[in-house]
């Protein structure tokens, strides 16, 4: 198993590197002179020179990607000229806030969506199964952040029952009720997409395992029909359901971009959209860079996970 995870640490590598080469060619390729944006009425030629001098941005494309990737193996993400702070820290303090948004929102697709596929699979073509099927099929279709303002107008404005946006009350609170509370709408609007995909992979597999002559012998021996669904069904199922869980974490962790902006939840991808208006180039980087790195490290987990429960993954 040691040898497993670390052939999967060395391949990683290469998708790291290839990430890292590919925002920084976009943010270089970003029209217009990122000094003078930042600098706005104080642009004259010689201020944008010296900018341009202290931020690196005289120097050739090439040289520059090695200096920053050098920065990058030392643990230097550099200094966001916008927030006059260092990068790492910055996301670090605002990952926080996405991790809780984001593991939630991963828990509840994960819970659901297993339970969802389990229940339409085990009573397939029965009123169970389609309404799970009618349900899953408008969840898919409606767009996160779609589904965040129609919540926002009905729980938060008509309903008055839920806060409108944050992560706590600006005036007391910041308690774990008070979380809770704030966590809920961008929670569910972001775990329901996820939630509908991870529900008909679930029946999918569910469904052919429900086929295989291990379940007819478990059921010839009388073994009562919940210990077959979920006690041998279910655990074989697994194998190929944890490949979809990961695909899903990388959603949710992705598509609380646009949730966060919606409900201006203080992660880390509404940081990345501040920087972007802002030019923050560094900022820009280092937070796509640490977010990749954080779903590439969770996709060897799931890989991990699935060679545990499958003994003809070889490792």
């Amino acid at each position: 198993m040691a040898r497993y995870i670390f052939k999967r640490l060395i391949s990683a590598i290469p998708v790291l590197l290839g990430i890292t080469i590919i925002v920084f060619l976009i943010m270089a390729s970003i029209p217009g002179d990122p000094a003078t944006a930042i600098l706005g009425s104080y642009a004259t030629p010689e201020n944008v020179a010296r900018l341009n001098r202290d931020l690196g941005l005289d120097k050739p494309l090439f040289i520059r990607y090695f200096i920053w990737i050098g920065n990058l193996l030392t643990g230097d993400f550099g200094r966001s000229f916008s927030l006059n702070r260092p990068v790492l820290d910055e996301v670090l303090e605002r990952f926080q806030a996405t991790l809780v948004l984001a593991g939630v929102s991963f828990v509840l697709c994960s819970i659901f969506g297993i339970l969802a596929g389990v229940v339409s699979a085990a009573r397939q073509y029965g009123l169970a199964d389609k309404l799970i099927t009618f349900s899953v099929l408008i969840g898919i279709s409606i767009p996160s952040f779609f589904l965040g303002m129609m919540m926002i107008l009905t729980f938060a404005v008509n309903l008055r029952w839920l806060p409108v946006s944050g992560m706590f009350a600006i005036y007391g609170g910041g308690d774990l009720p008070d979380l809770v509370r704030h966590l809920v709408m961008p929670a569910t609007a972001l775990s329901v997409v996820a939630t509908g995909v991870v529900a008909r992979m679930s029946r999918s597999a569910m469904l052919e395992v429900l086929r295989q002559d291990f379940i007819r012998t478990a059921r010839a021996k009388g073994v009562r029909e919940h210990r077959v669904v979920l006690g041998h069904a279910l655990r074989a199922a697994m194998v190929s359901i944890i490949p979809v869980l990961g695909i899903q974490a990388g959603f949710v962790l992705s598509g609380s971009v646009y949730v966060e902006m919606v409900f201006q939840w203080p992660g880390v991808g509404r940081m990345l959209v501040d920087a972007i208006l802002k030019r923050d180039i560094l900022l820009v980087q280092g937070g796509v860079v640490f977010v990749a790195a954080c779903y590439v490290l969770f996709n060897i987990c799931v890989d991990v996970a699935q060679s545990l429960l499958d003994p003809r993954i070889k490792t």
